[in-house]
């Protein structure tokens, strides 16, 4: 059975071409190709970057995502350390791919 990974559309950097191609199956691939076993916590920021963008249609930029870790987790891990811990290539180079995002122009999005 071939992998979803290979019937969407990317770019030459694996960032999705149309946002409504994403899935959570997609997103493990996404995971897997970047070698990472996903936990709770990441999976809980890919989904509160897919459901912002299905809001407001446009990635949320890092501080709200630092916001709603805080009010998920606490102070202690609304950080952005904390966020790089999480997303060690960066929250626009890992999170924003797995959640199906195209690649982000602006640079607001990384810390």
């Amino acid at each position: 059975m071939p992998s979803t990974l290979q019937t969407v559309a990317r770019d030459n950097e694996g960032y999705l071409l149309n946002p409504n191609d994403w899935s959570e199956l997609l997103m493990e691939q996404l995971a897997t190709e970047q070698e990472l076993v996903l936990s709770e916590e990441q999976r809980g920021i890919i989904l509160f970057v897919r459901d912002y963008y299905d809001q407001n249609a446009t990635v949320p930029e890092a501080r709200k995502v630092l916001k709603y870790m805080t009010e998920q987790w606490g102070k202690d891990k609304g950080t952005r350390k904390y966020l790089y811990q999480l997303f060690p290539h960066g929250y626009a180079q890992q999170a924003c791919k797995m959640a199906g995002m195209r690649k982000p122009l602006k640079l607001m999005l990384d810390l």
